[in-house]
């Protein structure tokens, strides 16, 4: 079987990580995974923020749990958070931004990186902190969050996956 559909496969969301960021080079990898994402007429909509200061990924938890309205950390103590969003301008930017959160997960199962998509990210950089980040980073524009992509090495193994539903495809 290709390496593709074994990793497509194989990959699972992760919700207990071990501390400590992960190589420099695995994360210049997926963030590149990340940009070749098909995107609407490749007008290539969506950014993306790799937050490896602690600091800040912090408060994105703080902010994200208040939002969602519950106590522990939304981030599952992954140490690497990256947002993803997309210039609202664009008709079909929910779906580029969805398709670079796709690419991104799975180029991290491939290099051995545990990864969750966790939602909040509307919301969250609507708020004041936010929008002062994204200037501090000169980011202009029209924004919206479309998710964070948590990523670390998890700390226990995968779940098995759940068997597949019945009748998921169908042909004609």
């Amino acid at each position: 079987m290709a390496e593709t559909l074994k990793t497509l496969k194989a990959r699972r969301s992760c919700r207990n990580y071990k501390p400590g960021l992960i190589e420099e080079e695995k994360l210049a990898a997926i963030l590149e995974a990340g940009t070749y994402a098909a995107t609407g007429m490749g007008r290539q909509s969506p950014i993306i923020i790799a937050v490896t200061d602690k600091e800040v990924r912090d408060k994105l938890s703080e902010i994200n749990a208040g939002i969602r309205g519950i106590k522990a950390d939304p981030f599952y103590g992954a140490p690497e958070v990256i947002v993803v969003l997309a210039d609202k301008n664009v008709p079909t930017y929910l779906y580029d931004g969805t398709l670079v959160m796709g690419n991104m997960m799975n180029a991290a199962a491939d290099l051995g990186v545990a990864s969750c998509w966790i939602h909040g990210a509307k919301p969250e950089f609507e708020n004041e902190y936010c929008k002062e980040l994204l200037k501090k980073l000169g980011i202009e524009g029209d924004y919206e969050g479309i998710g964070h992509l948590i990523i670390g090495y998890a700390a226990a193994k995968p779940p098995k996956p759940a068997p597949r539903k019945e009748n998921y495809v169908y042909r004609v």
